[in-house]
């Protein structure tokens, strides 16, 4: 049982599994990204939330603890700065994002890129909260009410599909009346050239 060993083994003993974690975390910092294994992003996040929580303190004790974790103090004192600076002023946590990038051909392990979340926090305001949800449920009564016009006017175009079919019978009927009595017409005529001859 692994009471009181808390954290993952990464497939090493303690002290290949620490020197790996500092390993990786100074390299973040150098750099702002790496590409690793996900198990390995995912224990090391901690570590990064850690210093740079040390670094907005920014006293020598934290600076100590930030030396003594990572084991490289020109890395800590650029660190520090940056956040002096003001790089994660607004931040007031999850420092770091996780992208996945799939999984490696020969063992299937799942690579990941890791990078230091460098934007600024986008802060939303109370009256902007509170007309989005008023919104929503405009639109959603809006079109709660469209949907019986909406189906109003389809049924109406169906009736009309209906009727147009037997309008065109009616109009066929007429038609065909028509050419009779014009039919008629030209037999009188002849008829009557007939009678001129005749006489």
């Amino acid at each position: 049982m692994r009471h009181y060993k808390k954290g993952r083994k990464l497939g090493t003993d303690s002290a290949h599994t620490k020197a790996i974690k500092k390993s990786l975390v100074g390299a973040l910092f150098l750099n702002d990204r790496i590409k690793t294994v996900e198990a390995r992003a995912k224990e090391i996040r901690p570590d990064v939330d850690r210093i740079i929580t040390w670094a907005k303190k920014g006293d020598l004790h934290s600076r100590r603890l930030a030396i003594a974790q990572l084991g490289d103090a020109e890395i800590v004192r650029e660190v520090f700065e940056r956040v002096k600076q003001g790089q994660f002023a607004d931040r007031n946590g999850g420092y770091t994002r996780i992208l996945k990038l799939g999984k490696r051909k020969g063992d299937n392990s799942e690579i990941v890129i890791m990078e230091l979340v460098t934007e600024p926090v986008k802060k939303a305001t109370k009256k902007a909260a509170k007309t989005e949800p008023a919104k929503a449920k405009a639109t959603k009564s809006a079109e709660k009410a469209d949907k019986p016009a909406a189906k109003k006017a389809t049924t109406a175009k169906k009736n009309d599909a209906a009727e147009k079919p037997a309008a065109t019978k009616d109009t066929a009927d007429t038609d065909k009346k028509a050419e009779k009595p014009a039919a008629d017409t030209k037999a009188d005529t002849a008829d009557t050239k007939d009678e001129k001859k005749s006489e």
